[in-house]
């Protein structure tokens, strides 16, 4: 049986330490960032020291949250590219940067995440691990045929055959394994620049090949980013976190 308490208490003795990272870019800081950080702020690694990284080219209008005690937000400007997709790739030089900087010295534990989220249920200190990844809400169920790998072999995140397809909505792990991850996606992205390449999901793609050479110590169910359109399914009996609306045409313009 899941004991929530078994986990706190071991973090908590531990001194276990979080930093959170969301960029929220353009459109996307009005249409996500206040859900997203207000939802944490009720649901995500309670009782731990947590840390919000917002990265954003509008640090003026990130909005002004109330955080509970050992709970912290810190804005992080950036530059936004004139592609999403950029947008998407090179948040990883900008995770491994920040990291280098200053996580590693501050936390043991980063968690990345996409904005257009809404946490609904307890996202816990369960889901700390050394290398953590999410199975995919629309892929868990499928067979590996129907997974969308880059299927590119001048790519660098080309898989013919693997095991799960991972979401980039959300990975972590202790920062060491963060910035690994990070510098590999990173490097990859770069070198499929050079053969003008781009992969089939962006930084997803890359860290779906990322994860499988490097399998992960803790593989999260769909239950911890859940998209609603998919429907009632039995095995997903709590939503921890779910997809927000996508409004791509109004928000990637």
């Amino acid at each position: 049986m899941f004991d929530p308490q078994f986990f706190d208490q071991k973090h908590i003795q531990e001194n276990s330490t979080v930093a959170l990272t969301v960029f929220a870019v353009g459109r996307y800081l009005d249409a996500y960032l206040t859900t997203f950080l207000t939802s944490a702020e009720q649901h995500f690694m309670l009782g731990l020291p947590v840390t919000y990284y917002v990265f954003t080219d509008l640090p003026d209008r990130v909005p002004n949250i109330s955080l509970a005690p050992q709970r912290h937000l810190k804005v992080v400007p950036v530059v936004k590219h004139s592609r999403w997709q950029d947008v998407s790739m090179m948040r990883m030089k900008t995770i491994s940067d920040t990291i280098e900087s200053e996580l590693r010295h501050h936390f043991r534990y980063v968690f990345c995440f996409d904005v257009d989220q809404e946490f609904k249920g307890r996202f816990g200190s369960e889901a700390l691990g050394d290398s953590v990844a999410l199975l995919h809400a629309h892929f868990y169920k499928s067979q590996e045929r129907k997974f969308t790998y880059d299927r590119n072999p001048k790519s660098k995140a080309f898989i013919a055959t693997g095991d799960f397809y991972y979401h980039a909505a959300i990975f972590g792990g202790t920062w060491a394994n963060v910035k690994h991850l990070a510098d590999a996606c990173y490097l990859n992205i770069m070198l499929d620049k050079q053969s003008n390449v781009e992969a089939l999901w962006h930084d997803e793609s890359h860290l779906n090949k990322y994860f499988l050479i490097h399998k992960p110590s803790r593989l999260l169910s769909p239950e911890y980013c859940w998209d609603l359109s998919i429907g009632h399914e039995p095995d997903i009996r709590i939503i921890r976190l779910k997809w927000a609306p996508k409004h791509y045409e109004k928000l990637r313009t």
